[in-house]
């Protein structure tokens, strides 16, 4: 670079002009202004690091009281990716989008087909059969003019019982 233009960038005091890494100053990261840049671990007077005492009172309004997919409820608020909402007057709905198949697995028809030759109880493989459920339950809550609507995967036929129950709670929560 010129004298005219010099790099903005370059750490100081170099005289090549090299690439300081990091944030530079003038463009929001303040050298020394407290707050700006990794917090550091408070130290008591002979610089020996203090103990994690957790989070200082009053701060974070709680621990989760419950969370289905994204959307977590806590004392007073609803946490979701699309904002935060008031817990009281929320709205939840569940509709089921999952759908459980119930087939012959294909072990039960070979060894159907090889007992069959030996003896008429080979057949009884056939009454063999395997559950396999698909899709989504989606969950869906309104509270203060916001709108969040979830995608839970089903895991099993008994998925959307078990979502029902959770959204059931949040509902006498809400209340």
């Amino acid at each position: 670079m010129s004298e005219q233009n010099p790099n903005p960038y370059a750490a100081d005091g170099d005289p090549n002009g090299n690439y300081q890494w990091g944030p530079t100053p003038g463009y929001g990261y303040p050298n020394n202004a407290p707050g700006y840049g990794y917090p550091q671990q408070p130290t008591v007077a002979d610089g020996t690091p203090m103990p994690y005492a957790g989070p200082p009172a009053g701060v974070g309004g709680g621990a989760p009281l419950m969370s289905i997919g994204d959307i977590t409820v806590m004392n007073d608020s609803i946490v979701t990716p699309s904002g935060t909402m008031p817990l009281k007057g929320a709205v939840w709905t569940a509709t089921d989008m999952s759908r459980t198949e119930e087939k012959i697995p294909t072990v039960a028809i070979v060894l159907a087909i090889v007992f069959a030759l030996l003896c008429l109880i080979g057949l009884l493989f056939l009454l063999m059969k395997e559950k396999q459920t698909t899709g989504f339950i989606q969950v869906t809550v309104t509270s203060g003019g916001r709108h969040h609507s979830t995608m839970v995967p089903a895991v099993g036929p008994h998925s959307f019982h078990m979502i029902m129950g959770q959204i059931n709670y949040a509902r006498s929560l809400s209340v």
